[in-house]
């Protein structure tokens, strides 16, 4: 089975022999349930009818093979690589509660582990009962050291003790777990602020990345999620989960075709292997 096999399919290509305007109002409405969004699925089906018209496609499987590419290259802008130029690379997750971010950061640090980097994780979120707590259990899983306080104590002040540590352990990579919330856009920002203060002055020219996390199946308020941390933090890339269940996943289309953000790792099962690398084209071939 494929990566993406879990993903639901669209079957609108299966019910159609002709590209006429029933066959394109289908596959619109289609889209949309797919959540890819009404904005971003009225250009691309504009795109593709434009395309079915100068490369003279006239039957549905050509039609299919275009809308392929289409989603592709609305996918393959920025860089879906982690940036790790430079030592420490350090790595902010955020993100709303419950999107399995602590998750997302255990798997990513098991991953990296098994490629031979020397992993630190930073328990930043110190508002949520037991974080730390979920946290620690990940390091043990993927055998990598953890640096953590209190409960309620200063998240920038966790991040200085992360810092020294990486530097004194020679660590190629710190991720730091953050609070999950958005109630106040002011506060995250200046959170954030804080934390990056903290990186820049122990760990100058330390390479730097803010992961959004976000849980496929919250459909079109994924994408609200991703404009406000946006704002807020100036995101660089998108860890998608949850995308094993009734999800269809066109929510990172439209994040990516609006924003310019793009989808670096996506989950699709509660396994340790099963956040992976974001693939556009396999991504594409599977939602259609």
């Amino acid at each position: 089975m494929g990566f993406f096999d879990k993903i639901k399919k669209i079957g609108i290509f299966n019910g159609f022999s002709q590209l006429d305007d029933d066959f394109y109002d289908e596959l619109e409405e289609s889209l949309v349930i797919a959540d890819m969004g009404a904005e971003t699925t009225m250009e691309a089906v504009e795109e593709l009818k434009d395309r079915c018209k100068a490369q003279k496609i006239k039957d549905v499987e050509g039609a299919r093979e275009c809308m392929r590419e289409i989603i592709a290259e609305y996918l393959s802008g920025g860089d879906r690589e982690v940036d790790m130029s430079a030592k420490p690379a350090v790595v902010l997750f955020i993100g709303v509660n419950g999107v399995g971010k602590t998750t997302s950061i255990g798997k990513l640090a098991a991953r990296w582990k098994k490629e031979g980097k020397k992993v630190l994780l930073c328990a930043g979120d110190t508002f949520r009962a037991a974080a730390a707590d979920q946290l620690t259990i990940w390091s043990e899983r993927a055998g990598v050291d953890i640096i953590k306080q209190h409960e309620g104590a200063d998240p920038a002040a966790v991040v200085y003790d992360a810092m020294n540590a990486a530097k004194a352990r020679n660590s190629d990579l710190v991720l730091v777990d953050t609070a999950g919330r958005l109630h106040n856009k002011q506060n995250l920002m200046n959170e954030l602020n804080k934390i990056s203060r903290v990186i820049d002055r122990e760990c100058p020219g330390s390479s730097r990345e803010t992961l959004l996390v976000l849980d496929a199946t919250t459909g079109q308020n994924g994408l609200i999620q991703a404009k406000q941390f946006g704002q807020a933090a100036g995101i660089t890339g998108i860890v998608l989960t949850k995308l094993d269940g009734t999800a269809k996943g066109g929510i990172v289309v439209a994040i990516a075709k609006e924003l310019g953000v793009p989808v670096k790792f996506v989950g699709v099962g509660e396994g340790v292997d099963d956040l992976q690398p974001f693939d556009p084209r396999a991504f594409a071939e599977a939602l259609l």
